[in-house]
């Protein structure tokens, strides 16, 4: 994988070179094709898999543009966890663009449920989150936690939170000819009642942390940084994306902010646009290579 520089107002697009043909997959809700164990997108016959975690790493960082080359059909699996991205996208340096940012902000309540579990956003002064989870696991039990949507809160309490399973689960997969690159060097794996890894977890509540990491990347498939409390209980992959869908259902309940040149009109045909034929400039030198 590379990641290349990317003009304003282009977004997060995933690219991959056909020959003399360079293929495109915006990540937006449009192109969410998958939920299962890991975000998937898919623009015609262009498949990525296991995008949350660069798109976790993008959003944390507030980056807001880039285009991510990819050989194969998923990306890295590093070490399970944003942190590898964040480390070397730091060390490259970030430029602030030209253009103005724009913000969606949530002045009424939107909620997404399924039996036992939730999502919900409302109003704040500041991106939050809060997400709790409950496993009937020794390590795991009952783990709440609040984060502040900030780079350095980010790179320092949440980037470094690995993907995490059940040994049953991981042996089902890989029984089915899944998840093979799948290891304890890339994911967190829990027997009945102990922890299989050597390296211990890097933080006591590492599980609900790599949460909020993935509910991260799974709502910048909205394609703009929201402000508001975002309130999640026993959710995943497809709770976090039915919520993005819920907010672009729901335009009289957030506005737009520094919107000098975006009407919600702009917004919600970036959300959905079909067409994964835009022209793309000659991609510029990578500045972080996986």
């Amino acid at each position: 994988m590379a990641i290349h520089p990317a003009p304003p107002n282009t977004g997060i697009i995933f690219v991959k070179q056909a020959g003399e043909q360079t293929l495109a997959c915006p990540a937006t809700i449009q192109y969410l094709r998958q939920t299962d164990h890991c975000t998937t997108l898919q623009a015609d016959d262009f498949q990525v898999q296991t995008v949350e975690h660069i798109l976790s790493a993008l959003a944390g960082l507030e980056i807001d543009n880039a285009y991510v080359e990819v050989q194969g059909n998923e990306i890295p699996a590093a070490d399970g966890s944003a942190a590898p991205f964040v480390e070397i996208l730091t060390e490259c340096g970030l430029i602030a663009q030209d253009e103005t940012r724009t913000y969606i902000k949530i002045v009424q309540p939107i909620h997404v449920e399924d039996e036992h579990r939730s999502i919900e956003v409302r109003p704040a002064a500041l991106p939050r989150m809060s997400y709790f989870i409950d496993f009937p696991h020794p390590l795991i039990q009952q783990q709440h936690y609040e984060h502040s949507c900030t780079p350095r809160e980010f790179s320092r309490n949440i980037a470094g939170a690995r993907t995490f399973a059940f040994r049953h689960e991981v042996e089902y997969l890989w029984s089915r000819g899944l998840g093979l690159g799948g290891s304890l060097h890339n994911t967190v794996v829990f027997s009945e009642s102990a922890l299989v890894n050597e390296e211990p977890l890097r933080f006591s509540d590492e599980c609900v942390r790599h949460k909020i990491l993935d509910l991260i990347g799974d709502l910048s498939l909205i394609g703009f940084p929201i402000i508001g409390h975002f309130q999640a209980k026993r959710a995943g992959h497809l709770l976090h994306t039915q919520l993005v869908q819920a907010i672009l259902d729901n335009p009289d309940k957030w506005i737009m902010l520094n919107a000098e040149n975006t009407q919600k009109s702009d917004i919600l045909h970036r959300a959905t646009a079909t067409s994964s034929s835009r022209p793309l400039p000659e991609l510029e030198p990578a500045f972080l290579s996986v």
